[in-house]
């Protein structure tokens, strides 16, 4: 039996047995089994196609195969068989992270090809090559090889990005040097199979990593972005507090020319959950990102149902007056119910709108809060999730109580402006994306409500306060 055939098995074992407490409604999810960063993410054959990597013996990390999903809209999955499976030398111990492109009529999958040389698990001792698979028909693929390898004495080298611009194919690829200090490093490309090296694109600065993950390099606005994934930056106050960061360098380049930095690291996503996005082109040139929910050495109750890890939603990435901004993408509005609206509700101690049942889409219009009297303000879901503003200091917390579960922690984040704040808020089974005035910052965490406790509520603390207007809808279902 080949490989493809017994990791699908294995998975249809794991899903017989699934549990659907905390499975997402409306995220994409892995059917069981384990998932972590998304790959390949494109619009082909009037579909859109999400890869992943994924697990399907268990929900613990292992060799890695690429889970398959595909859309009509980017919010309505179907689950595909298994696409990528390690079976052949070169990535024997797992076909880790990659991007796809469209080649004339066909689906190109560029991945990595991981070996471990030493003891499993030992990242002092292993090959990574970049390799390539093809498609006639977005679902069924044929390794064609090892089409890139590592510069001499580069063992972490992986996570590449494709695409074509200016007459040629390009690549970029995580990687860290001797000095353990994290790159990326950009190729050139007569085609998918015959790559030159062009330069070193960035490197980190003292502080910045030293490994830089899942590059990702784009036009958008008046900028280009280089999106990547440091591995062990320092923490700064309020920033870079999860494992591992995701963000952007914004900058200017052009083929054949360096890459000049012209921002600092900004991070996509404030949250507990957030890591190594992907971006890609909508059916009509819209730039789209999703990332993994989830985080690293993170406790993760899923894995007692049987499936573990889960994509952000898709959100549209813009560049608006030299800032970049996320929003849910339009085609969420169709899981829209029936609309509830209270126009200037007195908040005062807690103000109950709904017992959590359904996933909810919420946006709260806060009005000033810079003349206000309470203290703070803010959204709790049960006992184990409260979103605050805290007024004197004008920072936005997300705070997470799950003692039972070992989970007690916090994100904050400074806010510029509080003249005129909003809330746009997404609550599935057990996650939550926190949308801040249109999209200028966003927090996502997993989160893991109590059946008995999960009533959700604004709240104003000390004093009442008047907000403006409170919109919500219950979810429709979107997954399978």
């Amino acid at each position: 039996m080949n490989s493809l055939k017994q990791g699908q098995q294995a998975l249809t074992r794991l899903q017989e047995k699934r549990g659907n407490h905390y499975y997402p409604h409306f995220h994409l999810a892995p059917p069981a089994g384990w998932m972590n960063d998304p790959n390949g993410l494109i619009y082909f054959n009037q579909r859109y196609h999400a890869f992943y990597q994924h697990h399907p013996f268990s929900t613990d990390w292992g060799p890695m195969h690429w889970g398959h999903a595909t859309s009509d809209d980017m919010v309505h999955w179907q689950h595909q068989p298994i696409a990528l499976a390690p079976d052949c030398e070169a990535d024997s111990d797992g076909c880790f992270s990659g991007s796809a492109v469209v080649v004339g009529e066909q689906l190109a999958l560029i991945y990595t090809g991981h070996r471990w040389l030493g003891e499993v698990g030992d990242d002092s001792q292993i090959c990574e090559v970049q390799c390539l698979a093809l498609s006639q028909d977005g679902l069924t693929f044929e390794k064609q090889g090892v089409i890139l390898m590592p510069p001499a004495g580069v063992m972490h080298f992986r996570d590449p990005k494709v695409w074509f611009e200016a007459g040629s194919w390009w690549m970029v690829v995580g990687a860290r040097n001797a000095q353990q200090q994290g790159q990326v490093l950009l190729y050139k490309g007569e085609s998918l199979t015959s790559w030159v090296f062009d330069r070193i694109l960035a490197q980190a600065a003292s502080g910045e990593g030293y490994m830089w993950e899942c590059p990702d390099f784009f036009k958008l606005g008046d900028h280009r972005y280089l999106m990547c994934s440091p591995q062990g930056m320092v923490a700064q106050g309020d920033r870079f507090n999860n494992l591992f960061q995701s963000g952007v360098f914004a900058g200017q380049w052009s083929p054949g020319e360096a890459f000049i930095r012209q921002q600092g690291f900004q991070e996509l996503d404030r949250g507990h959950d957030f890591y190594a996005p992907q971006s890609f082109l909508a059916a009509d040139g819209r730039r789209i990102v999703m990332a993994w929910m989830d985080m690293w050495e993170s406790k993760m109750p899923t894995k007692q149902e049987g499936w573990c890890g889960s994509f952000t939603l898709p959100r549209e990435l813009t560049e608006e007056n030299g800032r970049l901004r996320q929003r849910p993408v339009r085609e969420l509005q169709a899981l829209r119910g029936t609309q509830k609206t209270i126009i200037a509700p007195t908040i005062y101690q807690d103000y109950p709108l709904a017992n959590w049942v359904d996933p909810f889409e919420i946006i709260i219009a806060w009005g000033d809060l810079t003349n206000i009297s309470s203290s703070e303000v803010g959204i709790k879901i049960g006992s184990g999730v409260k979103m605050s503003y805290h007024v004197a200091d004008r920072t936005l917390s997300l705070r997470r109580d799950y003692p039972a579960l070992g989970i007690q922690d916090e994100r904050r984040v400074s806010l510029d402006d509080a003249h005129s704040l909003q809330w746009h808020i997404y609550i599935d089974s057990s996650s939550i994306e926190l949308f801040i005035n249109d999209g200028e910052t966003v927090l996502s965490s997993r989160i893991y409500p109590d059946e008995v406790d999960c009533a959700i509520a604004l709240y104003s603390l000390n004093l009442p306060t008047v907000i403006d207007a409170l919109h919500w809808w219950p979810l429709r279902s979107a997954t399978e």
